[in-house]
């Protein structure tokens, strides 16, 4: 593997790589050596997960770990895009992560087999070698993102969360280090258990387009975030309507009486 561990510099392998990426205006080097320095966490290797995760590694991100506790079956095939028909039975994360070291051979890529939780967060998370860059919310339920959300705002790591269903996605970046809200105060208002968020891909069913939409927009606002140090979405969710071929943004405001971000508090383990 021709990864290098330094990151002051571009190997001539990734210069060539990434020339158009370079060539752009607004990014550079200093943006291209930030995402090669970047460690990203994904939670999710699924129809999110795949194709943000492609795009992010081709694109020179550093190291990302992507975090499942699922096994490839024949209807994860139709969207999501590191899998083929002889992968199926195999771990989700451990696939996805060989499929994306194959993709390019210059970032770090490695898949954990597990379900996030908030008792083993630091742990899954290797806090002990320091904070993830970026959280990336792949997942498919609210419980999980609510879970994935609390652990964000408890060791202040920015999250980037996606969510696709139907013809329809959304999309926001917190930042709990700012205190500008979290994604309890933009959908505090369904709980974990509440039958009315029980709709899951595996229920209700989705467009293969709109997975690969949603996480191309996923991608997208991390390479901004990672590269240019941007938050394209600040205080803004992204609402996207395949059937209507329409985006839009809705602000939103941090909710004074959130429990889980309105008193935050560090915690060191």
């Amino acid at each position: 593997m021709a990864h290098s561990k330094e990151t002051g510099q571009l190997l001539d392998a990734e210069l060539l790589r990434y020339a158009r990426q370079i060539l752009l205006d607004g990014w550079d080097i200093d943006a291209q050596l930030r995402l090669k320095a970047s460690r990203v966490v994904m939670i999710g290797a699924g129809g999110l997960g795949c194709p943000a995760s492609e795009t992010l590694v081709r694109a020179g991100l550093g190291q990302v770990q992507l975090i499942d506790d699922d096994v490839i079956e024949a209807s994860n095939l139709q969207r999501q895009t590191l899998f083929l028909p002889e992968d199926m039975g195999k771990p989700k994360a451990l696939t996805a992560a060989e499929m994306l070291n194959k993709i390019n051979p210059l970032i770090n890529a490695r898949g954990t087999v597990a379900r996030l939780s908030e008792d083993n967060a630091y742990e899954l998370l290797d806090m002990a070698s320091g904070k993830p860059d970026l959280l990336l919310d792949c997942t498919d339920n609210f419980a999980t993102r609510d879970i994935i959300n609390r652990i964000s705002v408890r060791y202040q790591i920015p999250l980037l969360s996606a969510s696709a269903i139907a013809m329809q996605g959304q999309l926001a970046l917190y930042e709990p280090h700012l205190d500008t809200g979290c994604y309890h105060c933009v959908f505090g208002s369904v709980m974990p258990d509440a039958e009315a968020d029980e709709r899951t891909c595996a229920n209700s069913g989705v467009l293969a387009s709109t997975t690969a939409i949603m996480g191309s927009l996923q991608a997208n606002a991390a390479l901004q975030y990672l590269g240019l140090t941007k938050n394209p979405l600040t205080n803004k969710l992204l609402i996207w309507d395949g059937s209507q071929m329409q985006q839009r943004l809705m602000g939103y405001r941090k909710d004074a009486h959130c429990p889980v971000c309105a008193e935050h508090f560090t915690i060191h383990d």
